[in-house]
């Protein structure tokens, strides 16, 4: 009979007497024949395999196409004219197209080819195409693409039907701890099957997108995970890999995944055809850091405070006052702005919820109906054309509807620039969607109209206030 020793220095054979003893493997049975769903939580220490077989079939690679024009470097001789007469042909140095690709993963939640990614990793494409585990490749269209959370969902072109998908479990739910897999296509080299805990829940110091609430786990993820999908023991989606904290590009054990409460909101919206609509708090709240915690009497920070309330919005309704502390969300602790924001979202338009409110150092319940924010004046988008540092902004008037959609807190008045053209004068002068203009020469912007009207003055020096992040920017440029 083998000895200990001999078992350890033969790791093969010790794991397939550790399933024996165990009463899974039939003695002389292979892997293959002998595996059964685990029963228990020790069954499972033994082996991921039928949680893997459940949930990888669904778990897709994405590949997306994109086209470029590139401009063609010359050396500085041609610049000059006179050399250029001499030398100049056709073709020569203008712009030529070129095949951009991106690689991730996604992951498929209904037999009908619904697949949910990452809006990186098809951001700006002009094609793309998914491959199933089992090889199959199909093209698949764009249906909706929530850039804030981060999130895309494609569907299979041709209606397939009939494919493998993966179910949604709760991610709030899950517990520090907790077994997770990560399933991707890390760095194009294939399917790949990681495992690890979850290091954290709630994690909102991520600085990832706006929504700043994530699972954190030390599964392996890496370049390619993007888009694939993080597992509990019950082979049901828990979160959606997005992003790694990495100083050399691998994986260094911290990734982080987008909770599958947010993931359903967005799959949901896709399904009825619209675009995703956040519930209108009508208010902004602040944290509640240790001073203002001494103040108020409490033994630690939490929660937090409102600080301002929009006339007639939800807030106000419900009865909400300024200074009151929000400490829970239909029974889930709220720890700083970033929590309430991602529970008071993932509810959903229409529902009804609970707060749990700290006021005068009484507890108190409030309910709040999660409503869609009001398009309290027509947003009039424009695109300025006229010689001037705005040459290429789409500008829009600002509602509470239009603060909700490109994510400014508590701004419902003005004129905001939504998006820029790219090499523009507006994007060479330095200007971000979300920036509020306040003045241009003098002339308060109150409207579209105002702004479009000032750009075409033909001005020679433009001194200019604009708000972004909440600070106040002074600038002038000439010509």
């Amino acid at each position: 009979m083998p000895k200990l020793l001999d078992l350890i220095a033969k790791p093969n054979l010790l794991f397939a007497l550790t399933f024996v003893l165990a009463g899974l493997v039939p003695a002389g049975q292979g892997h293959a024949q002998g595996y059964k769903v685990p029963g228990s939580p020790g069954e499972i220490r033994l082996s991921f395999a039928p949680v893997v077989k459940a949930a990888a079939p669904a778990v897709v690679n994405v590949y997306a196409t994109r086209k470029v024009r590139q401009q063609n470097s010359l050396p500085s001789i041609f610049n000059d004219p006179f050399f250029r007469r001499f030398f100049d042909a056709p073709g020569l140095g203008a712009p030529r197209e070129r095949v951009q690709n991106a690689l991730g993963s996604g992951v498929i939640v209904d037999e009908q080819g619904l697949i949910v990614t990452n809006n990186h990793v098809i951001e700006g494409a002009d094609e793309v195409r998914v491959v199933l585990a089992d090889k199959r490749e199909f093209a698949a269209d764009i249906v909706l693409k929530e850039e804030r959370a981060d999130l895309a969902i494609l569907r299979i072109k041709g209606n397939p039907g009939n494919l493998p998908h993966i179910s949604f479990a709760s991610s709030d739910s899950l517990e520090v701890g907790d077994l997770v897999l990560a399933i991707g296509n890390p760095f194009g080299v294939g399917q790949t099957v990681t495992s690890g805990i979850v290091s954290a829940v709630a994690r909102t110091q991520a600085n990832i997108n706006d929504m700043g609430f994530f699972i954190q786990t030390d599964a392996a993820i890496n370049p390619g995970n993007s888009g694939g999908a993080l597992v509990d023991m019950d082979g049901r989606l828990v979160g959606i890999n997005t992003a790694i904290f990495s100083r050399s590009g691998g994986s260094i054990g911290i990734g982080f995944a987008i909770p599958s409460e947010m993931v359903q909101l967005v799959v949901a919206s896709a399904e009825s055809g619209g675009k995703v609509q956040r519930p209108w708090f009508g208010g902004e709240v602040q944290a509640v850091t240790s001073e203002i915690a001494s103040t108020l009497g409490f033994n630690r920070p939490v929660g937090v405070i409102v600080s301002r309330l929009s006339p007639g919005g939800p807030a106000e309704k419900s009865g909400l006052q300024v200074g009151d502390v929000i400490v829970a969300i239909d029974g889930r602790e709220i720890v700083d702005p970033g929590s309430f924001k991602y529970r008071y979202i993932t509810r959903g338009i229409g529902a009804v919820s609970e707060l749990t409110v700290l006021r005068n150092g009484k507890q108190r319940k409030i309910s709040i109906e999660l409503a869609a924010a009001p398009e309290t004046r027509p947003r009039d988008v424009r695109l300025i054309r006229a010689a001037s540092p705005f040459a290429g902004v789409k500008i829009a008037n600002l509602s509470p509807a239009v603060a909700e959609e490109i994510g400014l807190d508590g701004e419902e008045n003005g004129v905001v620039i939504v998006d820029i053209a790219r090499n523009s004068p507006a994007a060479r002068a330095g200007f971000k969607p979300g920036d509020i203009v306040l003045n241009v020469n003098g002339v308060d912007i109150d409207s579209t109209s105002t702004l479009d009207d000032v750009a075409s003055s033909g001005a020679h020096v433009w001194r200019l206030s604009v708000e972004r992040d909440g600070r106040v920017l002074q600038q002038v440029f000439r010509g």
